[in-house]
Formats: C-alpha cells, structure tokens, sequence
C-alpha cells in the first residue's frame, strides 16, 4: 500500500509577504514559490558548497546511517553531504527565525505504510512541529512534517488516535522531494523573516525573487 500525503508546506511569517495564523502554518503547496528541482543536484552551491571538513555531528551522522542500514533502508546522499560538512551542518539550525534545531531520531516504523520509516532531523524548539525524511521499501526519499512526535510515541508504545482529528495520513504531509529542496526553501524562508525582523532589505537575489512571488500572487488577487 502506498500512501498519498496531503502536500502543504509548514513554516512561520514572512512578514510583508505571507502572513501566518499562529507561529507556523500549512500553506498548500502549489501557493508556495516554486523551486526547479533540476538545481537540486546534491552539490548545496547555493551555500557556498562543502567545506571538506567534518562538521560538529559526523559521528551522530554515521550512527544514525548504521541505524537505517539496519532497517534495510539508506539516508539520501544529500543528507549525508549537508550534514557531514562543517560549512553546510547547521545552516539551518542558524537560519531557523523560530529556534529549530538539528536533531536525529531511530528510523520510526511508518504508522500508515508498511516497510516504510521516518527518520526526524529537524524540530521546532517546543515541538510544535518535525520535520522527517519518509524512506520508501522502493528507495524513494522525501521530506514530510507534522505536529506529532512519532519517536515519542514509539518509545511509549502509544495506541491512542492520533491528536489531530480527521487528519489523512495520521497527520502526515508531503512538502519537499528531496532533502536539499525543503532545506534551500527553508533556508530562504528563514532568512527573509529575519530579514523583515531586523528591518533589513532583500540584497541577496535569492531571497528578493522568493518574495516577489508573493507580492506578484497578492497583486493577481
């Protein structure tokens, strides 16, 4: 059985250019600027590429590769390049304009496909969302969210229905294809609400061509 996840993005305000009901929000997908997924070749040049240096959590990397290995599954060669790089590991963590921070969890047996896992890298720092790379029996990877935390509830041997009502797969949603897109989004994300926090122009052409869209979309209305 393969599931189909409701796609939506999740993150904060980008203040002048999308407003946000609480301190994140579902945005659906197809609102969302749009990204050439032909960029996305694994070599991070958006962030000045790898520094050839091993980045502050290599070894929590290779104990968590070891984990997935044991599960008959393998971490995406871009995961593995971002978070072994001392220039690139991190970058997100410091780009966050809520506190998200880099962190790991086992492979967590998918709660609605079987032989597939979740792997959590990525959480807001009161939980209110995770991110997951969803690892498929195929060898398909991509990126999902959702409020829950699914290692917690592994760990607890939880049989209660899911905290969100009514959601399609248990809460579950689809947002990037691979881990590099979600992470150059919510790079740009993160650095355009900083931005407008600290009253700062858009210099870098990237983010000034991410917010256009949203001036461009308000405009079309």
């Amino acid at each position: 059985m393969t599931v189909r996840f409701p796609a939506e993005w999740c993150n904060t305000d980008l203040g002048e250019y999308r407003e946000c009901a609480g301190t994140y929000e579902r945005y659906p997908y197809d609102s969302v600027p749009p990204l050439d997924s032909a960029r996305f070749t694994g070599s991070f040049d958006w962030l000045g590429g790898p520094s050839g240096r091993p980045s502050s959590v290599v070894d929590e990397v290779e104990i968590l590769e070891a984990a997935v290995a044991r599960v008959g599954h393998t971490l995406p060669a871009d995961f593995l390049t971002y978070h072994r790089d001392e220039r690139l590991a991190l970058s997100l963590d410091t780009a966050s304009p809520t506190g998200c921070w880099q962190n790991f969890s086992v492979p967590i047996p998918s709660p609605v496909e079987p032989g597939a896992y979740l792997v959590r890298f990525f959480r807001d720092q009161q939980d209110c969302v995770m991110w997951y790379l969803y690892l498929r029996p195929t060898g398909e990877t991509f990126v999902v969210h959702s409020w829950r935390d699914f290692e917690f509830e592994l760990a607890e041997d939880d049989e209660a229905e899911p905290e969100e009502e009514g959601m399609e797969g248990d809460g579950i949603r689809w947002c990037a294809p691979s881990f590099e897109e979600f992470a150059h989004r919510y790079w740009v994300e993160g650095r355009i609400a900083l931005a407008g926090y600290q009253d700062e122009p858009l210099e870098d052409p990237q983010l000034s061509a991410y917010a256009e869209h949203y001036l461009t979309h308000r405009s079309d209305e």
